[in-house]
């Protein structure tokens, strides 16, 4: 990343002046907590990215990848090659996540379906209210808007 890219996110945790003047001589600011939202920015990107590479594989109960998803397959799958470890299933990874609020929501965090207090879908958020998702039987991995409003939001961290 360029100095000149970082720019905007010094500002606000620099101020302007300071920003600026750090653009101008290359120099970079070390700021508690940085460094671990930048890497989980940079996993949730990637995450969405190989998710997104799958487009067309076809759903199969039970998978976890390459060629064949299902639903807690792609995600698991596509955070483990952007270099975080997942659980199995959509409800252990709702366990392992960061819970956030739909205002929060990023894109690269994980939206889970839920029956009452049963997750029982997953998928990686795109952003404008859509998901890379592995359906079932039947569909094949895909972007799709969020049908529902029965979903909580977690962040891979």
């Amino acid at each position: 990343m360029t100095a000149l890219n970082r720019v905007p996110s010094l500002m606000a945790r620099a101020g302007t002046a300071s920003a600026l003047t750090l653009a101008a001589v290359g120099g970079s600011i070390t700021v508690p907590g940085l460094a671990t939202d930048a890497s989980a920015a940079t996993i949730a990107t990637k995450a969405l990215q190989i998710a997104a590479s799958k487009k067309g594989s076809p759903y199969q109960y039970g998978a976890t990848g390459p060629r064949r998803f299902d639903c807690s397959g792609l995600t698991l799958y596509s955070f483990k090659k952007a270099g975080k470890k997942l659980p199995r299933t959509a409800a252990q990874q709702y366990n392992k996540t960061h819970h956030i609020s739909a205002r929060s929501r990023k894109a690269g965090d994980l939206v889970f379906f839920h029956s009452g207090s049963s997750v029982y879908h997953v998928g990686i958020y795109a952003g404008k209210g859509k998901i890379w998702h592995a359906p079932r039987t039947g569909s094949v991995v895909r972007l799709e808007k969020i049908w529902t409003n029965s979903v909580w939001y977690g962040r891979v961290s």
